[in-house]
């Protein structure tokens, strides 16, 4: 199973250079985790930048793709992630909930470069 990260997802999206070595590394819709609170990010984003049609469309994709809810035990590992690791809090929900699954994260986002098991795919001039 493979948790594609808000970073990775939007690069994926906009087709940017990023997006098509994001592309070759995309799960089927049946290995491809979606947290809840990648759900917000993408609605949040896709709202302000192309509309909330795109946005519609963009979260429907998603609900395809095996969802992931914020639970508590999530949220608790979550929080020592954020102490650990010093993620932020929405990037330590995203880690905990690939912990809790047992998937890999596809992210370009540096702050999960080097943790372990993260597919990590840097922006030009960005390095692990």
């Amino acid at each position: 199973m493979r948790l594609v990260d808000t970073s990775s997802f939007i690069e994926w999206l906009i087709g940017s250079a990023i997006g098509k070595q994001v592309a070759v590394e995309l799960p089927s819709q049946d290995d491809w985790l979606v947290p809840t609170i990648v759900q917000l990010e993408l609605a949040k984003w896709l709202t302000r930048e192309v509309g909330e049609d795109k946005a519609d469309q963009v979260i429907a994709f998603t609900e395809t793709c095996v969802v992931a809810d914020l639970d508590t035990a999530i949220a608790l590992s979550a929080a020592d992630i954020c102490r650990r690791h010093k993620l932020a809090t929405a990037d330590a929900v995203v880690y905990a909930t690939a912990l809790a699954y047992g998937a890999d994260i596809l992210t370009s986002d540096k702050h999960f470069a080097g943790l372990e098991s993260v597919l990590f795919i840097p922006k030009t001039g960005e390095e692990q």
